[in-house]
């Protein structure tokens, strides 16, 4: 046994190497080219010039009213419980959205799809003891949709989760330290803003990979339902391994489990 490993029970250990399988599952690329049979970076070429402009102001805009809706409004509850199956059930519908229209139905798809997503994600959250009411807890919700697991270009995948979260950590202290100063939390703040864009930044990538794949001619209605019901299941996921890793670092410290994270592959 290491030495790090003395300092944790068995249990929680197992609990941390299952929370990173989690977290390093393949991409959502990879796994949505295993269903329409195409690497998606072939998909890159057919997309309109001013896709990436159009892309980010509704990615941004779908996760202004994701939060808006899900957990600025969710209630706070005790329960280990999570209803998975049923937020999958919910965004297979408006996946067909996606599969009938492809991009030209993604900005009245997506805000229903992230919606649903951050409420399963908030759902998850609440399960594994986070206290949802709280600042830090919400944007912990937000923080799964710029988790997006290895891609084949991945070099240092054994970090990937914790780089992630340090490209975020400056604009959560600064989220913290204005609500702790001015108690407000709301969407239209300064400071939740430039939140929302660098996730906005990771999301969209996501995105972009599964509008190539709802838009490929044969993929219909079924297709896309499909393909969303991936896509919740891929952040349900990473919100697993992500709520997690949170609980056992507010048990043993986030560096001790940073260590036994990047430790164990």
């Amino acid at each position: 046994m290491n030495k790090l490993e003395k300092n944790i029970s068995e249990e929680d250990l197992q609990n941390l190497i299952i929370a990173k399988r989690l977290l390093e599952n393949p991409g959502i690329a990879i796994k949505l080219s295993n269903i329409i049979g195409n690497p998606i970076q072939k998909g890159l070429d057919a997309l309109p010039k001013n896709w990436n402009s159009k892309l980010n102001n509704i990615t941004k805009t779908s996760l202004l009213k994701a939060a808006e809706a899900a957990i600025f409004t969710i209630k706070e509850e005790s329960t280990d419980k999570s209803y998975d199956l049923m937020h999958k059930v919910a965004v297979g519908a408006t996946g067909t959205i996606g599969g009938l229209f492809g991009l030209t139905g993604l900005a009245v798809e997506l805000p229903l799809t992230t919606t649903i997503i951050l409420r399963s994600i908030a759902d998850i959250a609440r399960s594994n003891g986070e206290p949802i009411k709280e600042t830090d807890t919400k944007l912990a919700c937000l923080e799964v949709f710029a988790l997006g697991g290895n891609s084949i270009e991945d070099d240092n995948v054994e970090s990937s989760y914790y780089a992630t979260r340090a490209f975020l950590s400056n604009s959560i202290v600064q989220t913290n330290k204005f609500v702790a100063e001015h108690g407000v939390f709301h969407e239209g703040t300064t400071v939740f803003l430039n939140i929302i864009g660098k996730i906005a930044e990771r999301f969209g990538i996501q995105v972009t990979e599964k509008t190539i794949a709802q838009s490929v001619p044969v993929i219909g209605a079924a297709g896309g339902a499909l393909i969303n019901t991936l896509f919740i299941t891929h952040f349900q996921e990473m919100a697993k391994g992500h709520f997690t890793v949170r609980k056992l670092e507010r048990k043993y410290g986030k560096e001790l489990i940073e260590q036994l994270y990047k430790l164990h592959k």
